[in-house]
């Protein structure tokens, strides 16, 4: 016998694959196929199953593109075959690439009963163990052939993305379709031998439970007879009982595995697959539950739960009934597994709200933990949101991901920007597939960081991504690894489980202070510009809807629109999923989603101008309505009469070339080329633009990252960039305070309209750019005469501070960034603020000015377009709009006031007065993020803001109407029993808030 480890595992490689692998199904015969292909999109299940189908062949091809095809296959139990399992072995033409990336199916008996989901790690159907023998089969697949877009390398342009430029060659060749004998000796014997020789593998060389388990291995191989395999299994695998036997050390780490299949709400697929994807994905899952006692199986992402109940009734009976036995778990509490560095405060709580919301109503299960495993990082925000929501745990995986900084710990406290701390845990297992592999388990112990104070992690097992799930063999590998010597233990738990263990073991884990920033995939804060202008877009259209119906229906008893404001908002959270907002989902998503937010915008703009129209009556007088947080003209979040505006602004030629824009507060000298040289501030005595340098200046680099093109832009980039300082005009605006300027690069075309109004402090940038780069990326430049070691950026409910400098490696490694509305830079007494309506990403830099002078120059730029080819070989070509504003003189409450007006202008409505608040706040620093009626129909009027500047505020909250009573509510506008109601006198409410606090009150109103 050979001891020598590599020899063993090339013979035990070669016997599993040629051997005994094969002898699991040791008999077959094949089944009768028919197929019918449906003309255009997927159709209801009935008429799948009814549809006349044609025959068809084994390795005929078959699938358009985003086709979909109704197999029919039949065929009979041999009578021989009595007394044993059979199962059919179903195979569409899968290749080896994970589940959920290519064809995929969903087996259903005649009658219509789902019965379980295929992909390429599941293609089998249980007939019958055993059957009687003579038994009629016949079974329906509805068959997807979504085509393979991901090859990971090399990642090349494909117009598979997009039905409408797919084509119709057929994907996939149809290959098994039998009824086989399934061998369980056989089978089981294989996990024996895998989990064996996994084990093996990740022990150290000198190990002495190293060379038992080879021994024992060789011992087993010798025992098979390879001519009679079946015949010998059960011989083989008695030869493997003693070191399968041998229990684990006391002080082996403990992993909770949690069945789990991740699926994107769209990504390499458009949303309407992703619903037939959730479908099969828990057929499979509920089969599994009934077959396996031991397994547990946690789903997140109420959208995709809802999903199934509304298409897929059937399954969704099977799902329920799971559920009940506590087996099949809610998990997240969140609508769906967004991003959390762009969607807005609301768009953040909403999440919550109603995901909670749903898993309460429909099985009355609250979660405690947050489940993201795969977002792209976490804003600083977060944790007081979580909270708020009544959540107390995050389990996050992708931070793993971080190209350059590995990150300190695993399970730990994160704390956010209000000082609220979440328990968080961040599974050693760095993946959220988990297969059960021995590499994988034994890198969870290796890898798990907080070893002598604590022994429990996570494993989020299944097939995922695309869907699939977890499968038969990995609950055979977790059984055996449940106590095994040289492994760590493992054991089905649900995520609150191993929450309760983790922190019962480690009550004070170690703090982590801030955003958790992912070092990977930074470009996903400007690919797919459309889309996220359509995302900042609806959330202020929703603000303003809530506002201003809520009002009438208080004023003047105008129904209140609950059915379509939850639909819109559930819409707008959908696509604030973590591929769909970030821009890395193919074509097809992002051509949907920018037609889906066209319709969410007409919508909203609807039901604001029928509310204002009610509040407004019969009248002639131009009236201002404001649904900003703060009084703009005079006007607070209520309507007057149109002010009028104090003051004008000069418009004149500047001398050397170029235009002055003076409104007696900033001085713009805008030069021949249509670059801001100086914006002075005149009140502060204080030039803006660094010495010797331009704003406005756009500026082009090459965009070419080493892999994930939507989703990365790597540092390098900045190291060839193209200053566009052409201009084909420099024109004085027809207004009298604005100039125009227009330039052309590449096959692209810029026109700006640069303004200043009079009596603002703030200079206007409208940028219009029509696109038609490749692989490129476009940056508008503000170098800046501020001396600033740190700026801050808004964020959820507040801002957040980063460095400017590049001291280690964690501040180098955060070379792109995200905002919502503002970034804000100041030395003390005198800032500036860069605001914006639409864009998120961002980076900030230091420079020491040449030529003597000693000062530094911090340059902020705001990140416009790019042009990746993968997965949407089309993103972002076409025109785009942007608006952005420079703010000379600013403080932090200057930037927040701005950030808002830039997103949410006035509008004008004729009528026949003033409309009053129905809400105000007498202090700037606390800004009200929504004003809606409860969600429960109860008419209670619902505030919702927080502390806005970083520091302590004391405000009076002014009603518009009798209040009766004053609720401090969670998130789901339920009272906290543990917060006092604030001091109130009559309708007016005395508010104390921490720096950052989030609160939210529900007002009831007295009855008339």
């Amino acid at each position: 016998m050979h001891d020598d480890r590599s020899l063993v595992e090339a013979r035990l490689k070669r016997v599993l694959d040629e051997r005994v692998r094969p002898a699991v199904y040791p008999e077959s015969v094949p089944l009768d196929v028919a197929v019918w292909h449906a003309p255009g999109e997927p159709v209801p299940v009935a008429e799948g199953l009814a549809a006349e189908p044609e025959p068809i062949r084994v390795g005929a091809r078959w699938g358009a593109p985003w086709g979909t095809s109704w197999f029919r296959v039949t065929g009979t139990v041999p009578e021989e075959w009595a007394g044993r399992t059979v199962e059919a072995l179903l195979d569409l033409g899968f290749d080896e690439n994970m589940p959920g990336f290519q064809c995929e199916g969903l087996v259903y008996r005649p009658d219509g009963t789902p019965v379980k989901g295929l992909n390429p790690r599941n293609q089998w159907v249980r007939v019958g163990a055993p059957v009687a023998g003579g038994e009629e089969v016949r079974l329906h697949i509805e068959a997807a052939s979504n085509p393979v877009i991901l090859d990971y390398h090399p990642f090349l342009p494909t117009r598979l993305g997009d039905k409408e430029t797919a084509g119709s060659e057929p994907q996939y060749t149809l290959a098994r379709m039998d009824l086989a004998v399934f061998d369980e000796t056989v089978w089981q014997l294989v996990i024996d031998l895998e989990v064996l020789g996994e084990l093996m593998a990740e022990l150290p060389v000198d190990s002495p439970r190293r060379y038992e388990i080879l021994r024992a291995v060789d011992r087993s191989l010798d025992a098979v007879d390879l001519q009679d395999v079946n015949g010998t299994a059960a011989r083989a695998r008695e030869q493997l009982a003693g070191v399968l036997s041998a229990p684990a050390v006391p002080s082996a780490h403990r992993i909770s595995a949690v069945g789990h299949a991740h699926i994107d709400s769209a990504w390499l697929w458009p949303l309407r697959e992703t619903v037939r994807k959730v479908a099969r994905t828990t057929s499979n899952m509920t089969a599994l539950l009934e077959d396996e006692p031991d397994f547990v199986f946690a789903m997140s992402q109420a959208q995709q739960w809802a999903w199934v109940k509304e298409h897929r009734p059937e399954v969704w009976a099977r799902v329920k009934k799971a559920v009940a036995d506590g087996r099949f778990v809610p998990a997240g509490g969140m609508w769906v597994e967004s991003d959390t560095n762009m969607p807005g405060s609301e768009a953040m709580a909403r999440q919550f709200v109603h995901g909670k919301r749903f898993f309460l109503d429909e099985f009355g299960i609250e979660n405690d933990e947050v489940w993201l495993p795969d977002t792209f990082g976490f804003a600083a925000g977060l944790p007081q949101i979580i909270r708020a929501a009544g959540a107390t745990r995050l389990l996050t995986q992708k931070i793993s991901w971080s190209q350059t900084n590995k990150f300190p710990h695993h399970t730990f406290q994160w704390e956010g920007i209000d000082g609220t701390r979440i328990f968080t845990h961040f599974p050693p297992v760095d993946t959220y597939n988990c297969s059960m592999k021995g590499s994988e388990i034994a890198h969870a112990a290796r890898n798990f960081k907080d070893k002598g104070v604590a022994r429990h992690s996570l494993a989020p097992t299944g097939w995922g991504d695309g869907g699939g799930g977890t499968t038969r063999e990995m609950v055979a590998k977790a059984a055996r690894l449940r106590d095994l010597e040289g492994s760590a233990r493992v054991v089905w738990e649900t995520p609150r489980a191993f929450f309760d263990k983790a922190q019962a073991e480690y009550p004070e884990p170690p703090v982590w202070v801030g955003e958790l920033y992912l070092e990977l995939h930074r470009a996903t804060l400007t690919s797919q510009a459309g889309t996220k202008q359509g995302n900042r877009r609806s959330e202020h259209l929703l603000r303003e809807a809530e506002l201003w119906a809520a009002t009438a229906a208080v004023r003047t008893g105008l129904p209140y629109p609950y059915e379509e404001l939850d639909r819109i908002w559930k819409t707008v959270l959908l696509h604030q999923f973590h591929d769909i907002l970030p821009g890395s989902s193919i074509a097809w998503v992002h051509r949907e989603a920018r037609a889906t937010y066209r319709r969410i915008a007409q919508e909203l703009n609807g039901i604001i101008e029928t509310a204002q129209r009610a509040l407004a009556g019969e009248g002639g007088t131009p009236l201002v309505f404001n649904a900003a947080p703060h009084t703009r003209a005079g006007v607070p979040a209520g309507a007057a009469a149109t002010p009028t505006a104090e003051g004008r602004t000069h418009l004149a030629p500047r001398e050397g070339g170029g235009h002055v824009l003076d409104n007696g507060l900033l001085r713009i000298e805008i030069d021949g080329r249509g670059l801001v040289v100086s914006a002075y501030d005149i009140e502060g005595d204080r030039e803006t633009v660094a010495p010797g340098r331009a704003a406005n200046l756009l500026q082009l680099h090459p965009d070419f990252p080493n892999m994930w093109d939507a989703w990365d832009v790597d540092e390098f980039y900045r190291n060839t960039v193209t200053d566009l300082t052409d201009a084909e005009s420099v024109t004085p605006g027809e207004d009298g305070a604005s100039v125009r300027i227009v330039r052309s690069f590449g096959s692209s075309r810029v026109t700006q309209m640069l303004s200043l109004a009079a009596g603002e402090r703030r200079l206007v940038l409208d940028t219009e750019v029509d696109w038609h780069e490749t692989e490129k990326f476009l940056k508008l430049a503000f170098p800046l005469d501020v001396h600033a070691e740190r700026y801050a950026s808004e964020t959820q409910f507040g801002h957040f501070h980063r460095p400017t400098h590049t001291n280690t490696s964690w501040e180098a490694a955060r070379f792109e960034a995200c905002n919502h509305r503002f970034v804000h830079l100041e030395e003390p007494g005198w800032g500036v603020a860069v605001v914006t309506d639409s864009t998120y990403g961002h980076d900030v830099t230091r420079a020491v000015r040449g030529d003597g002078d000693r000062g530094t120059t911090t340059t902020v730029r705001v990140s416009l377009l790019r042009a990746p080819r993968f997965p949407d070989p089309e993103t972002d070509q076409g025109v785009h709009r942007f608006r952005h504003a420079l703010v000379p003189g600013a403080g932090i409450a200057d930037a927040v006031r701005e950030g808002w007006r830039i997103n949410v202008p006035e509008r004008v409505v004729t009528g026949a007065g003033e409309v009053a608040p129905l809400v105000s706040v007498d202090e700037d620093a606390v800004v009200v993020t929504a004003v809606k009626l409860a969600d429960d129909g109860s008419g209670d009027v619902v505030v919702r803001f927080h502390e806005a500047q970083g520091g302590r505020a004391r405000a009076t909250l002014t009603a518009g109407f009798e209040v009766a009573e004053v609720l401090v509510t969670d998130l789901l506008e339920r009272p906290l029993p543990e917060a006092a109601a604030p001091r109130r006198d009559g309708d007016r409410i005395a508010v104390r808030l921490r720096p950052f606090e989030l609160m939210t009150l529900r007002l009831r109103r007295r009855p008339r």
